[in-house]
């Protein structure tokens, strides 16, 4: 790995080390005794309606709660102040999505360790270790009457771990690619998980020795009883082959076309939505870049509608020597959100997405995903564009823009060598797109960075929204609230500071990136610290509250 690591920053080669190799440090054995919860564990709970589960907060990934299940109304959202922080140890970037279910809070972390906390106080009843960094949120459901927790690792394993005990129930290997990843939440629905495949392949063939590629991406369903594989489906047909049509680096394809997002699960028309990546090698499938459709029960792919054709890239495209690098270069553009199955107030439900091409699509699930409409609101970049996680209500489509930018500068230590930093004046961005006709009808700039340094307004996190106020996290570290009628900030929280954390360790806030926020129960939940890409590195959970109490 040096030569595809070696133009990374100390915070991003930490944090790859920490996605394939899921620290084993003595962060929870460190933590003293007053960080647990006092008296007897009390039996968990698979729901208690006041709930944020899985990655979109329910089967069809609106990222939307009402105000019951929330908590707490848009008058209230002023007056939230932090309640607490959770550090969630020796890691640079807190880049998942917090899960609250049952009166518990679920939160993973880059070193492979889940913890189960108290969803009011923050004292920890369990802490599971995984055998890689766990890069997304969990899903929790019961099998028979067991409630469990559900979840996927940096090396490709599924598990299934007990919601009160945090004891291991079954692990399931779902990809034998040896850089095959699972990226976000499973999705639960009659006893079936379905989990996407990604991998880390794009980045490994920055070195010229790399034999690329091979990866293909999948969707995977899991019983959830016993992590039995039901059935998988390639999101690339045919397997790679040795290939003589790209540079010849390039050795083998079709590859690439991952499944970065939480599949989206349509119980009216019995089917999945799931969205794919770029390919990694030529020739080019007309399944990258795409929204699939997959029947629940099958896996028998049911129609394919993609965005951007003959996408094929590799991080090796950047090299001054490009390596690995298909003869044309496409632009990158993945979809690393999930597709939206948003439900007008008139009844009609429109697929609706945004891409790292800085576009959002609305698709009719009626007619193979004909595209109804698509509206641009960024440039695009290969880190977004649009990027982790989209939110919809009866009316709008709320979309954050990344369109994250960097110089490429001199080090003054060493001229030979180039040193990436943000630019403070590129990037950013709110939207709200009419779900019915995809018009803008508002779009909220970015605020200026100011004199911060190390500093980015690109918003490449998931949002979340409720009635009346959609949650939108930035590199720059600040938390946002605004106003959905209107686009307004009602409430700004700068997240880039140092807590004394309920479990005794220092937390650290830094970039906002990955997951979005979670509303359950009258508390708002985000991650904040994220040392890629040249952003400040953190690793605290923070929990607001109204007033603080």
């Amino acid at each position: 790995m040096r030569e595809q690591a070696k133009d990374l920053s100390t915070e991003e080669r930490q944090g790859v080390a920490a996605y394939l190799g899921g620290s084993k440090n003595a962060t929870a054995s460190t933590m003293p005794s007053s960080a647990y919860c006092a008296g007897s564990v009390r039996e968990a709970t698979a729901s208690t309606g006041a709930d944020w589960n899985g990655f979109g907060a329910g089967l069809t990934n609106t990222r939307f709660q009402s105000t019951q299940t929330a908590g707490i109304t848009a008058a209230d959202v002023p007056k939230l102040r932090l309640k607490w922080a959770f550090s969630l140890g020796d890691v640079t970037l807190a880049r998942g999505q917090p899960v609250v279910v049952g009166g518990r809070l679920y939160a993973g972390s880059a070193e492979g360790k889940l913890y189960a906390l108290d969803a009011k106080t923050g004292c920890v009843y369990w802490v599971f270790d995984a055998d890689a960094g766990i890069r997304s949120g969990v899903m929790i459901g019961s099998a028979g009457n067991q409630p469990l927790v559900f979840f996927g690792d940096f090396k490709a394993n599924a598990y299934a771990v007990d919601v009160t005990t945090g004891k291991l129930v079954w692990k399931s290997h779902l990809d034998d690619h040896p850089l095959a990843v699972i990226t976000d939440a499973p999705a639960l629905s009659d006893g079936v998980l379905y989990f996407g495949v990604s991998s880390f392949e794009e980045l490994a063939a920055a070195s010229p020795d790399y034999p690329c590629c091979t990866f293909r991406g999948s969707v995977a369903a899991i019983e959830a009883g016993s992590g039995k594989t039901l059935w998988k489906t390639y999101t690339i047909a045919q397997a790679a082959t040795n290939n003589k049509t790209g540079t010849t680096s390039q050795r083998f394809g079709p590859s690439g076309a991952a499944a970065w997002a939480t599949p989206t699960v349509d119980s009216k028309r019995k089917v999945i939505y799931i969205s794919t990546g770029d390919n990694y090698s030529v020739p080019a499938t007309e399944t990258s870049d795409s929204v699939m459709a997959l029947d629940r029960s099958t896996g028998k792919v049911l129609w394919t509608r993609q965005m951007t054709p003959n996408d094929a890239f590799t991080v090796g495209c950047f090299n001054p020597e490009p390596a690995n690098c298909p003869t044309k270069m496409g632009p990158d553009f993945d979809f690393g959100q999930p597709p939206v199955l948003a439900s007008l107030s008139s009844g009609k439900q429109i697929l609706v997405i945004g891409q790292k091409s800085g576009i959002a699509y609305g698709l009719d699930p009626d007619q193979q995903g004909k595209i109804l409409w698509q509206t641009r609101v960024g440039k695009g970049t290969s880190l977004g564009g649009i990027q982790w996680g989209s939110a919809a209500d009866e009316k709008n489509m709320y979309v954050a823009l990344s369109d994250i930018a960097f110089n490429r500068t001199p080090d003054p230590a060493n001229p030979a060598k180039l040193v990436r930093t943000l630019i403070p004046t590129e990037g950013g961005g709110l939207f709200a797109l009419n779900l019915l006709t995809g018009e803008k009808v508002w779009s909220a700039p970015p605020p200026s960075c100011g004199d911060r340094k190390n500093c980015s307004p690109a918003q490449p996190a998931a949002v979340s929204a409720i009635p009346g106020v959609v949650f939108s996290g930035s590199v720059d570290g600040h938390f946002r609230a605004y106003a959905t009628d209107t686009g307004k900030i009602v409430w700004d929280f700068d997240t880039i500071r140092e807590y004394d954390a309920v479990n005794g360790i220092k937390a650290q806030g830094g970039a906002i990136d990955g997951g979005g926020p979670a509303i359950a129960g009258g508390m708002v939940y985000t991650y904040s610290g994220y040392g890629q890409w040249s952003g400040v590195p953190g690793n605290a959970l923070l929990v607001f509250s109204v007033g603080g109490k």
